[in-house]
């Protein structure tokens, strides 16, 4: 039996379909009104917010780091340059695999280990987005290669930069200096707004010392970038403010006359013009290659520097630290005058020896016999100990402390470079900071000729001399003399007004000793060096101990090597001696005598310093020279060793 087919529900099915429709119009609606207000808030609600993330996604800052300031000599000779080169630079965040990428670019472009090593390091303390440095200083060779796989290796990039430069290498090492990489340590200390971009700081020197008139303000420029991350144009640029230039007060030729008077023996010079405080030229030997500090030293140039017997890195004048000797006598017959403890006329018998009074303990002259009876410029001009043990007596150490502490001696001078050492001006309250000991007559003695505790470097006994030469006026040494905004712009001098009033109560005081000093240049131990010289030079020799006489090998073994081995060796002068406008120290870590080891240097320095003013060149000394009498060398002693004296 066949069953009855339904009837179809017309009206029900499109009444359904009617609901149907209208429920999904409405959820149309509904989500076109939630989209048009999703767009109404995306596009006017937060236009500014979407817009500035858009143009961050295309327009990137990119910082200008400044230019560093040039440094010159006092006439203009360029001295630390900024010269075009280029790196290789990271962007973390574009490098999938850093480790891979670095064993990878090392086929491509050759890296040390110190590069890796320096970079991970940079990695750690920078963000993500930061250009980071790996290999500095590429060559033609290295840039053709990368440029070739640049492709492999997204978020690596050749970019160019100014690196320093020192064009006279060794010459200026101890007072320029160099600038190093950033590293870790450096990232903790300074702004990082002001050094963005920036790769190198100053490491010693005056590069250091002027660190933040030489480093300048960044800039920045608005790059148009692809989705690569490639620059594709400049859209803005705000030029960064390049640091000042130096004018520095050292001459280059009288700095190349110094260091080659040296030839090559260990020692320093310092020269300085006593009516300013202008140093003329700055002298350690041996030096070193800045350059090679730049853009990182490798580790066989350093321990080769490091490990030298020479100490090349050791600044001399700024940080050595030996026994002045002689030369601290006409500062002590100053005081003696200022004091009221002596008069010019007065006089000691030099008999060979002194000994203290009630005691048996003796101390000895240089020359056998002694030079008989001196008086302060006799004393002076023959460096007669035995005048000088009874005037430091006389004087006692408080009052000789005071005075030559007036002169700089145990202080830093106030030079404007870092790292300058104290020296050691003996006093009583030293000797008991240091040793918990008392003051002895013994060493009240010795302390008069320059030994003992002693310990000045080359720059405080260049600054002491130079305010003798000055009338007394103390005044800082300076190295720096004008400062430039820019290569257009005018210099502007620095002032170095006195640090205090003269020193000199009588210049009739003052006339004595430069008539004791110019002795020992015409007459005394000086003689021989300053032969032709077309100006009146005051000057005074010093041969320092380094050892004490424990044999008799001293008085009987007169070979130059040996006595070389055993001495220090000084020379102190300043010209003209009436109107002084140089004065010169030099020392010797190794010289038989002052005034023969040491002085021909001064002569040498004073020369060159001459030709620069326009003079004549003195004329050489002529073999005549060995025929001029001149006064025996004297040597600072120690003690005579004797039984049940006191202790020195």
């Amino acid at each position: 039996m066949k069953r009855r087919r339904a009837l179809k529900d017309s009206r029900g099915e499109a009444a359904l379909f009617q609901r149907r429709s209208l429920v999904g119009f409405a959820l149309i609606v509904l989500g076109l009104i939630a989209l048009s207000g999703r767009f109404f808030y995306l596009q006017v609600m937060r236009h500014d917010e979407f817009v500035t993330r858009s143009e961050n996604n295309r327009v990137k800052p990119k910082v200008i780091p400044p230019a560093r300031g040039l440094i010159y000599d006092r006439n203009g000779v360029l001295l630390a340059d900024n010269v075009p080169a280029f790196r290789l630079e990271v962007v973390p965040e574009q490098v999938p695999d850093m480790n891979a990428m670095l064993a990878q670019i090392g086929a491509v472009v050759p890296l040390d280990p110190d590069d890796v090593a320096d970079f991970r390091k940079r990695l750690k303390q920078s963000r993500r987005f930061e250009n980071v440095p790996l290999k500095m200083h590429l060559s033609e060779d290295d840039i053709a290669r990368f440029a070739i796989n640049r492709w492999r290796f997204p978020g690596v990039d050749v970019v160019p930069y100014l690196t320093r430069h020192y064009p006279y290498g060794d010459l200026f090492a101890h007072v320029i200096g160099y600038v190093g990489r950033i590293d870790a340590d450096d990232l903790k200390r300074l702004d990082p707004d002001r050094y963005q971009g920036t790769s190198h700081v100053g490491r010693s020197g005056l590069e250091r010392s002027y660190e933040d008139m030489l480093h300048g303000t960044p800039g920045y420029e608005l790059v148009e970038v692809n989705a690569d991350g490639r620059t594709q144009r400049v859209l803005e640029t705000h030029a960064p403010v390049p640091g000042k230039n130096l004018y520095l007060s050292i001459d280059v030729r009288i700095q190349k006359a110094t260091m080659a008077a040296f030839d090559g023996r260990a020692g320093s010079a310092v020269a300085i013009d006593p009516r300013n405080g202008q140093v003329l030229a700055m002298v350690s030997v041996p030096s070193f290659d800045p350059n090679l500090f730049v853009n990182g030293i490798s580790s066989a140039d350093y321990k080769a520097l490091t490990t030298a017997p020479d100490k090349p890195l050791y600044n001399r004048a700024l940080r050595g630290v030996y026994p002045p000797g002689s030369t601290v006598k006409p500062f002590l017959a100053l005081g003696g005058l200022a004091y009221g403890i002596r008069r010019p006329e007065d006089t000691v018998y030099s008999t060979g020896e002194f000994c203290l009074p009630g005691s048996s303990r003796c101390y000895r002259d240089d020359k056998r016999g002694g030079d008989g009876v001196v008086g302060m410029v006799k004393a002076i001009e023959k460096s007669t100990n035995t005048y000088f043990y009874k005037l430091a007596l006389d004087l006692g150490i408080d009052r000789l402390s005071d005075w030559m502490g007036r002169f700089g001696f145990g202080h830093k001078t106030g030079i404007d470079l870092d790292g300058e050492e104290n020296g050691i001006l003996p006093s009583r309250d030293w000797k008991m900071e240091h040793s918990r000991q008392p003051w002895y007559p013994g060493e009240t003695i010795i302390a008069g000729i320059g030994q003992g505790y002693w310990a000045v470097t080359p720059l405080q006994l260049a600054h002491a001399v130079s305010i003798l030469a000055g009338k007394g006026i103390p005044r800082a040494p300076k190295l720096v003399m004008a400062t430039q905004d820019g290569v257009d712009s005018p210099k502007l001098p620095l002032p170095n007004p006195p640090t205090g009033p003269s020193l000199v109560s009588d210049p009739a005081h003052l006339d004595v000793i430069k008539q004791g000093m110019e002795a020992v240049v015409t007459s005394g131990t000086g003689a021989k060096q300053f032969i032709g010289f077309p100006l009146v030079v005051a000057g005074k020799s010093g041969t320092a101990e380094r050892f004490s006489r424990t044999t008799s090998a001293y008085d009987t073994n007169k070979n130059t090597a040996y006595l070389a081995a055993r001495h220090r060796a000084w020379f102190e002068a300043f010209a003209p001696a009436d109107d002084p406008k140089i004065s010169v120290v030099a020392m010797l870590e190794a010289g038989a005598w002052g005034a023969e080891a040491a002085g021909p240097i001064v002569r040498t320095v004073m020369e060159s310093w001459l030709a620069t003013q326009g003079g004549a060149p003195a004329t050489s000394r002529s073999a005549a020279a060995a025929a001029v009498p001149a006064a025996p060398e004297s040597i600072e002693d120690v003690p005579v060793p004797a039984e049940g004296g006191t202790t020195p």
